[in-house]
């Protein structure tokens, strides 16, 4: 096991023509959910009139002003324009930086009636992680090694952070399967009330006929978690990102929570894809040469 700080960034070692591609479909994909909750948040904002719950930012001003307005639709352009140049390049080198406090307005806007999702906390993390590293570097090469670096990092703690959150808050009886009862009756009721219409599926029947089952899920769940920091070491991380993603799997299964931007990051996060581009690179350069010899001959 090596300092995990070096598999983390490892700025001195050469940066392959694969790493630089795959960099840049990493970080599309990142704008692309960025992008999309801007808008879907600035359309449900014609919903709202009044604060229930302010969290962040709205913790310090009144961010009712973005209710009744066009307000909400003119953020979502600005921050759309701001990943745009922050992909280009162009303009300024603090877009990303700029484009993510938009969001994050976006957000607490948008989530001020007492229910906060998870699903977008990703994406906001590592748009963070991409502002931190124009700011603070002008190196291409560091920009992309930090960047990445940084997301393993914070995602790695931020997995394990919750798995020892529950542990601080219930205890190791968090793991008791009367909970997951209990949860995934909670969520039956908020599916019927939204639908008119909801069943178990069979994973669900089986959870709640034996109770071993569902503590069972619910402990691999949190040993998982407790494990998150394991994606610092590039030889562990497609193991413990795939646990993971299997982990959101039954998720979904058992409470019907679906976390499509994590496990779209995560898939990207998991594997060497790097590795992967400059084979076919490779082998595209050596098909290109063979192809010219034959002509030649």
């Amino acid at each position: 096991m090596s300092n995990p700080f070096k598999e983390l960034f490892d700025y001195k070692s050469p940066e392959s023509r694969g790493e630089q591609i795959f960099y840049r479909i990493f970080e599309l994909t990142i704008i692309f959910f960025a992008v999309k909750y801007a808008w879907e948040w600035g359309f449900y904002m014609d919903r709202i009139s009044d604060i229930v719950l302010p969290l962040g930012i709205a913790n310090y001003i009144d961010v009712s002003f973005m209710f009744g307005s066009q307000l909400p639709m003119i953020n979502a352009m600005l921050i759309t324009g701001l990943l745009a140049c922050g992909y280009s390049r162009t303009v300024s080198r603090y877009a990303y930086f700029m484009a993510l406090i938009l969001l994050h307005l976006q957000y607490t806007a948008r989530f001020t009636l007492g229910e906060i999702p998870h699903s977008a906390n990703l994406i906001g993390m590592t748009l963070l992680c991409f502002a931190l590293a124009h700011v603070f570097f002008n190196d291409p090469k560091i920009i992309r090694r930090f960047s990445m670096g940084s997301v393993y990092f914070f995602c790695g703690l931020g997995y394990t952070s919750a798995g020892i959150s529950k542990l601080v808050g219930t205890g190791l009886n968090w793991i008791d399967g009367r909970h997951l009862w209990l949860w995934m009756s909670e969520k039956s009721v908020d599916i019927l009330s939204r639908t008119g219409t909801f069943e178990f599926n069979w994973l669900q029947e089986v959870a709640f006929e034996h109770h071993l089952i569902a503590t069972l899920i619910l402990l691999s769940g949190l040993l998982v978690e407790l494990s998150g920091i394991a994606m610092w070491w590039k030889k562990l991380r497609p193991f413990i990102i795939t646990l993971i993603m299997g982990t959101h799997i039954g998720i979904q299964m058992t409470m019907n929570i679906v976390f499509m931007a994590f496990m779209v990051q995560l898939l990207l996060m998991a594997y060497p894809w790097p590795k992967l581009i400059d084979q076919l690179l490779d082998y595209a350069k050596t098909f290109s040469i063979k192809g010219k010899d034959l002509k030649a001959s």
